[in-house]
């Protein structure tokens, strides 16, 4: 893994003829759930990670803060020959995306969207428990993934308060990890949510501490696997 700047060369392509070269970005290592689901998908792509620490967690950013990291960590990315650029934050991508889409014309852009969508097909009981961010809540995408897919069922909002923290601390499976999870998850358990989206990409890392407070009738649903499917469309086009 070769440093550059605040960018980490994650995946060296062996094979320069089939080159891709995807960036992503986020606050901190949470981005790094989604590359993992799309290095399983790609073997012929560049890498390329920034991990903003400077300005970690942006849950708790102003919203023309996290727009303005955005464009800085897309330049980064161009410098160093992306065309294709992943959002790799629910918050950011609430945020930024449209105006990095306008600003940015030339480049792809893949962003995070909460599964509510396989959450409401999931569930049972009709309830479905969203883990995010306040901005990401706030978010347009947010509101328009909600009306679009939750017809039916009850979606309940919880922050979660605390997580990204933990998970850049490397306390994820922590007992303080465990306390401060169960704070926000069992309300939503007490409500008779069966699906949980993990609508944030630093709440993955606690999936394991997680599953051990819901139990296994509870589905856990991260959104990785379909953004790194998303991914993969992109750079057939």
């Amino acid at each position: 893994m070769t440093a550059i700047n605040n960018i980490e060369l994650v995946s060296k392509n062996k094979n320069p003829s089939l080159v891709h070269r995807v960036g992503f970005f986020d606050s901190g290592i949470d981005g790094l759930s989604v590359v993992h689901a799309f290095q399983k998908l790609c073997d012929d792509a560049e890498i390329f990670y920034v991990a903003d620490w400077t300005y970690c967690p942006y849950g708790d950013k102003p919203i023309n803060v996290i727009q303005e990291r955005a464009r800085v960590n897309t330049k980064s990315l161009i410098e160093q020959g992306c065309t294709t650029i992943v959002v790799a934050c629910n918050t950011a991508t609430a945020a930024a995306i449209d105006i990095l889409r306008k600003e940015f014309p030339e480049i792809s852009f893949v962003g995070m969207e909460p599964a509510i969508k396989p959450a409401a097909s999931q569930t049972k009981s009709g309830v479905v428990g969203v883990l995010a961010t306040n901005a990401t809540f706030k978010g347009r995408l947010f509101r328009e993934t909600c009306a679009k897919y939750s017809s039916g069922i009850e979606v309940l909002e919880a922050v979660g308060e605390g997580f990204v923290e933990l998970v850049e601390q490397g306390k994820e499976n922590s007992e303080e990890a465990f306390e401060c999870v169960s704070k926000v998850v069992q309300p939503l358990l007490n409500k008779g949510a069966d699906c949980l989206v993990l609508g944030c990409t630093h709440y993955p890392f606690l999936k394991k501490t997680i599953q051990a407070i819901v139990g296994s009738n509870v589905s856990i649903i991260d959104p990785s696997d379909a953004v790194a499917q998303q991914i993969i469309r992109v750079l057939q086009k």
